[in-house]
């Protein structure tokens, strides 16, 4: 299980519990690396700047808001996630060079035209599919988040 530091923002009581609304911010292991000025990545995830996420769990401990808690999620979404998003598009673009170089291209008589502009539309179809389905596996994950335990308010 993988686990996160997280601040409580609202506090909603229900009839078996309390509706939980956390957020935390993004972090990027570019803030201490040596090499940040130098590196795409680093360069990159500096021009992004940082990202709040947020979640809302289902819970039975009294919080309030304001206070830092420990949220877990299982790994098997997170490997799920990041082989669709970049494992898809990836096998879509060999596949459709694939297929245009043994089909298409002697079909029609034509180069490695046909199959780099086959290669770059499958990989597109394939980057629109990973978006469709990274989507659903998003809201599907959310769900599996929990709360582990309450830490107490943030030190300022």
């Amino acid at each position: 299980m993988m686990t996160a530091l997280a601040t409580v923002s609202a506090v909603e009581p229900h009839s078996t519990g309390y509706w939980i609304d956390v957020s935390c911010e993004q972090q990027t292991s570019c803030r201490g690396c040596q090499s940040e000025k130098n590196c795409g990545t680093g360069i990159v995830s500096k021009a992004i700047g940082s990202k709040a996420l947020t979640w809302r769990l289902n819970s039975e401990k009294p919080v309030s808001a304001g206070q830092v808690v420990e949220i877990g999620f299982p790994e098997k979404s997170l490997l799920q996630s990041a082989a669709l998003v970049y494992l898809l598009p990836l096998l879509m673009m060999i596949a459709g060079a694939a297929i245009a170089d043994i089909w298409l291209s002697p079909l029609l008589s034509l180069g490695e035209g046909v199959v780099i502009g086959c290669a770059l539309l499958s990989m597109a179809f394939g980057v629109m599919l990973a978006k469709y389905y990274s989507i659903r596996l998003s809201k599907r994950s959310i769900q599996e988040v929990i709360l582990l335990r309450v830490l107490g308010d943030p030190i300022l």
